[in-house]
């Protein structure tokens, strides 16, 4: 493959990984992050990885003129994979606009561009936010979209409802959205992984800071759920499981495979983990003591969510193949080396 892909987000948790893979499979890449949630250091992360550095273009995708401009400057960009978005909860509920603007309107201007080509593929990073609190487990693609729980979730319900519409009017326009549970884990080298600015919004960042020293103690929000334990239950994917299903994507769309011109994937593992279960597996697998403590309920946080993976590995050919302890202990791993920097330049 020598296609030219457009990765948003590119220096982002996901989109690293992902830029990995394309790069592994023989693309070539270009990336567009503003850093506004990233480092530049990822870039020398890939490079040490692969061998490869990708083309790198510091764009804020709000402006309308700078993604006109990218587009003009390379013309022979044949696919995009849209990760750029800002994606904390809480954060949305507090600030909307922002998220509105950001995650919105990033996404008109590149489909505005992709509509000027003959031919187009678009992937796009959804979430299995998308479903709230499904009626019944697991969660199939055919699962009915719930009322937004926030205002990012609704910025992902809202992207796909812009994508699909645009994919009716334009038959050469093919795009495929990749809803995803909940990614964890890092790159087996330790050179790119989860790299959260400021207090973590997701559970595995801050178990490996508490586990580290950074953080006192870990909070379990709840332990009263109608589940086995009485904490939550999720589906970790492995993000390198993850990143290699945004290539089997792409390669569905150029290989014509697809249904139609707009198709959704669920990307998880199929089976749930307590809070409780991932606390025990990451003990497990690194041999590091967590100290936690229960504490009230977080409101927003749903009982259970985990996906029907059968779509995905029938029709995509894709299926997980890391498992939960091998996710934990590379997201050890990287905690480690993150650490070890920051004392290195210290």
């Amino acid at each position: 493959m020598s296609s030219k892909i457009l990765v948003t987000g590119g220096l982002g948790f996901i989109g690293s990984h992902t830029v990995v893979a394309l790069l592994e499979q023989g693309y070539e890449v270009v990336i567009i992050d503003n850093l506004s949630n990233s480092s530049i250091d990822v870039l020398a992360g890939i490079t040490k990885i692969t061998q490869k550095t990708p083309i790198f273009e510091n764009i804020d995708l709000r402006n309308k003129s700078e993604v006109k401009d990218f587009f003009e400057k390379y013309p022979d960009i044949e696919g995009v994979i849209h990760f750029a978005a800002s994606k904390a909860v809480g954060e949305s509920v507090e600030n909307p606009l922002l998220y509105y603007e950001n995650n919105l309107a990033s996404l008109i201007y590149l489909l505005q561009e992709l509509q000027l080509k003959e031919k187009a593929y678009f992937i796009f990073s959804s979430s299995c936010t998308v479903y709230g609190q499904a009626d019944s487990l697991p969660i199939t693609e055919n699962a009915p979209v719930k009322k937004a729980e926030s205002p990012y979730g609704n910025t992902k319900q809202i992207g796909e409802e812009i994508i699909t519409d645009t994919a009716k009017i334009n038959k050469n326009f093919k795009s495929i959205s990749l809803r995803y549970f909940n990614p964890i884990g890092a790159h087996p080298s330790a050179e790119i992984g989860e790299l959260p600015i400021g207090t973590p919004q997701n559970l595995i960042p801050f178990i490996t800071q508490t586990a580290i020293g950074k953080r006192k103690e870990l909070s379990v929000f709840g332990d009263d759920y109608p589940t086995p334990d009485g904490t939550c239950i999720r589906d970790y994917i492995h993000v390198m499981d993850l990143a290699q299903a945004h290539v089997v994507a792409l390669e569905r769309l150029h290989k014509n495979k697809e249904k139609s011109n707009f198709e959704v994937f669920n990307l998880g593992t199929g089976k749930g983990s307590s809070v409780l279960e991932v606390i025990n597996s990451f003990e497990r697998s690194t041999g590091e003591k967590l100290p936690y403590k229960i504490v009230a309920r977080r409101e927003g946080d749903i009982i259970a969510a985990y996906a029907d993976t059968q779509k995905a590995n029938e029709e995509l050919g894709w299926k997980t193949e890391k498992h939960l302890d091998e996710a934990l202990k590379s997201a050890w791993d990287w905690q480690k080396e993150v650490v070890r920097r920051e004392e290195k330049e210290n």
